[in-house]
């Protein structure tokens, strides 16, 4: 039973991770094209996400919850820059995105 709640959980944190990036990309769009329907559509889809994300929290214990949906959605912003927006990353940036990574393991599995 304890593993069917872990995985509902991962799988309500990453509906919202993905909502919430999918979120910041088209909030992005606005700012740069300064056109309503981003504003309104960007809103829109973060409060869903922000659904999905109060509905976890009935899964997990606040403080991993929170770290495991940052850590994630810092994964999804980064990669969504990078392959959107032609962002470019740091050595220094590179080196915290690893760390990132490595916290989520040591968060998530021990």
């Amino acid at each position: 039973m304890a593993v069917s709640f872990k995985l509902f959980f991962l799988f309500l944190i990453f509906l919202a991770v993905i909502l919430e990036a999918i979120g910041d990309v088209i909030l992005k769009k606005w700012a740069l094209e300064h056109r309503s329907l981003f504003l309104i559509l960007g809103v829109a889809i973060y409060f869903i996400g922000s659904i999905f994300w109060i509905i976890s929290l009935r899964y997990e214990l606040l403080s991993k919850a929170i770290s495991v949906f940052t850590l994630l959605n810092l994964l999804a912003i980064v990669g969504a820059g990078i392959v959107l927006f032609q962002d470019h990353l740091s050595f220094l940036n590179k080196i915290g995105i690893g760390l990132g990574i490595l916290s989520l393991i040591l968060i998530e599995f021990f």
